[in-house]
């Protein structure tokens, strides 16, 4: 289903974001509601962050999941899906727990998702092959990080006894590099918050 022929009447909730302290949501509010204005969307709400592509910690982000959760909405709006997604993963994620909901992701500049959609089951295979590229990229980079600290010298690892953290630290030590909290790490791999903390500290 086209965006264009999206039911109207629809509660949306707008979300705008920007990466650094000196760019301004402003623009992306006033095209998102401007749109919404042309396609008869009810606004329910609008919520700005400022926050990197990568960053984990996204408050804004998380209220309008908790719309969705409680039913208070029937689409986000953003003027597009990098504004949304920290990662394909992250979107593929995200898409399927709004789905969850009976939500729609509307992007301005792009299509609506829809997963109950056979359009939308077809953008979600597409995006869990990315994903798994994701990972895969992931994953080489720290095999290749971890082989060129050896070839220095350094000590890595814990003990052979502790499997545990032998078998996460390489995803530990990429999440952490990309700047994901130690809870983000334990949740998204999960393990504890100290087997995260072990692989970082001993890294």
């Amino acid at each position: 289903m086209d965006k264009d022929t999206f039911c109207k009447d629809k509660r949306v909730a707008l979300y705008c974001r920007v990466s650094t302290d000196d760019q301004s949501c402003d623009r992306q509010e006033r095209d998102l509601l401007a749109f919404a204005a042309r396609a008869g969307f009810a606004v329910v709400g609008t919520y700005k962050e400022r926050a990197s592509g990568t960053k984990n910690d996204r408050k804004e982000r998380a209220l309008v999941l908790a719309l969705a959760q409680s039913r208070q909405i029937d689409a986000v709006l953003v003027t597009e899906l990098t504004r949304w997604g920290r990662s394909t993963q992250d979107l593929l994620a995200t898409l399927q727990e709004l789905n969850d909901q009976g939500v729609s992701i509307i992007a301005e500049r792009g299509a609506q998702f829809d997963l109950g959609t056979a359009q939308g089951k077809m953008i979600a295979g597409v995006l869990s092959v990315l994903a798994q590229f994701e990972r895969d990229l992931i994953a080489e980079r720290t095999r290749s990080g971890l082989a060129a600290a050896r070839a220095r010298g350094k000590q890595l690892g814990r003990p052979r006894g502790n499997r545990t953290d032998d078998k996460h630290r390489s995803a530990v030590l990429e999440l952490h590099h990309l700047g994901f909290t130690i809870r983000a790490i334990a949740s998204k791999l999960h393990v504890s918050k100290d087997t995260v903390q072990r692989c970082i500290s001993k890294s």
